[in-house]
């Protein structure tokens, strides 16, 4: 798992060059949704290599990102296919729904 302290022009090359899809986990460290979310983005991350390229995001380090991305709640997880957003899910979710949400969305990229 990627994490990223990338300014939007390093994000938007990180987007460019990736051969995968890119999920980008916007978070927060007082966020406790987010720390619950944490062992499943990890899962994710284990379960899709080579597949799927997992960021994360610190909205309170990057918040023009989240800004540019209208992340206006957390977590919030987007998935880019050659650089646009092509899936966004906000809030915790339990393991099986979110890989759905994953599963789904990288058979329509495809």
């Amino acid at each position: 798992m990627s994490t990223s302290a990338a300014a939007p022009k390093s994000f938007d090359q990180l987007l460019d060059a990736a051969t995968v899809p890119v999920l980008v986990d916007f978070w927060a460290e007082w966020c406790g949704p987010c720390k619950m979310m944490e062992p499943l983005i990890q899962k994710l991350a284990q379960e899709y290599t080579g597949k799927l390229k997992i960021v994360k995001i610190n909205i309170d380090k990057k918040p023009e990102l989240a800004n540019r991305y209208q992340v206006t709640s957390i977590p919030t997880l987007m998935m880019f296919s050659k650089g646009q957003p092509v899936m966004t899910l906000t809030g915790g979710m339990p393991y099986p729904q979110l890989k759905y949400q994953i599963e789904h969305h990288l058979a329509q990229i495809k």
